[in-house]
């Protein structure tokens, strides 16, 4: 089954990098998880806001305008057969995996937001879900919690 996004996804997409644009547009058609964008470009009060809420951890964040004047960054939100949202990570990794299809397709590197250590997507040669777990393992063995953002998706 194909999915499309919506007008609104499809504005959020707005002021984000044409890479990004094109990924996202091909990974909606490769995916089993239908998904929508939540988020694009984000203007620095906002960014402040999200980091005094805890709920972003950086003041440089790829969601601002970047050098080249686009976010660097977008988040998507999964929805269920019923159309209702899903945070459960194993679907975000099922995204991913559709990501990672375009970024081979259209040759764009980018990261993913639940496997930070793991490099560009592009280059994943086994599951979202098994690079997300050696990134969660790194990160245990450096005694470190694991910051898993997994609608988060980004340039390298």
């Amino acid at each position: 089954m194909s999915f499309k996004l919506s007008k609104k996804s499809l504005k959020r997409l707005e002021g984000v990098h044409p890479d990004i644009v094109a990924v996202v547009k091909r990974a909606i058609e490769l995916t089993p998880i239908d998904f929508g964008v939540t988020c694009g470009l984000r203007d620095l009060k906002t960014q402040e806001r999200l980091v005094r809420e805890k709920r972003s951890q950086t003041l440089k964040s790829k969601h601002l305008p970047q050098a080249d004047g686009y976010s660097h960054a977008v988040d998507v939100v999964a929805y269920d057969s019923k159309g209702d949202i899903c945070w459960e990570a194993s679907v975000y990794d099922n995204i991913c995996d559709a990501f990672a299809l375009a970024c081979k397709e259209l040759l764009v590197d980018m990261k993913w937001g639940a496997a930070w250590s793991e490099g560009s997507i592009r280059g994943y040669t086994v599951s979202a879900e098994e690079h997300m777990n050696r990134y969660i393992d790194l990160r245990r063995s450096e005694q470190r919690r694991p910051f898993i953002d997994c609608p988060h998706f980004q340039l390298c």
